[in-house]
């Protein structure tokens, strides 16, 4: 198999409706004026999605960078739950997913996203996405996923012959 180039093209709601949600403020119109009109509130941006017997949590992640072009040998889904990732300061990083069965990723439906500056990312519950790719220097993200009991992280590993390249746009 020749080895295939994933170039990233930039995060939009449309684009990325199929694997989860875009997190990021619209413009002051879309929010609504709170606290005496000191703050806007862009509310309901993304959902956090678990079973019955996980409780959803918020934690820190710190994602070195990394080097382009990236590798790409694997995809992790979470099946008991959704995950977001929000990072904490106003950094891009790169994003990659695929549609796919809980057995495995549908590796022809793979995509590349590059956020912009403050965008933030929601994958839906059971869709087959790569780990953190942060871009430049170490970036914090605010993680939003289940917490709880129970396996929540299925790692398909891809086959020799499948050979990925991730690229920035």
């Amino acid at each position: 198999m020749t080895a295939k180039i994933l170039r990233a093209q930039p995060l939009t709601a449309k684009a990325f409706a199929p694997f989860g949600d875009v997190i990021a403020p619209g413009d002051s119109d879309s929010g609504a004026n709170i606290n005496d009109g000191t703050c806007i509130r862009f509310n309901d941006l993304a959902r956090v999605e678990t079973d019955a017997s996980g409780a959803a949590g918020l934690s820190v992640f710190r994602a070195a960078p990394r080097t382009l072009p990236l590798p790409v040998r694997m995809l992790e889904r979470h099946p008991l739950g959704s995950q977001a990732f929000v990072p904490l300061s106003r950094r891009k990083f790169l994003v990659v997913v695929a549609q796919g069965s809980a057995e495995r990723p549908d590796l022809e439906t793979m995509r590349a996203f590059q956020t912009a500056p403050g965008q933030g990312v929601n994958f839906h519950r059971g869709v087959w996405h790569h780990p953190l790719i942060a871009l430049e220097e170490v970036c914090d993200f605010l993680v939003a996923d289940r917490i709880g009991p129970g396996e929540n992280c299925d790692i398909f590993p891809f086959p020799a012959d499948a050979e990925f390249s991730l690229a920035e746009i």
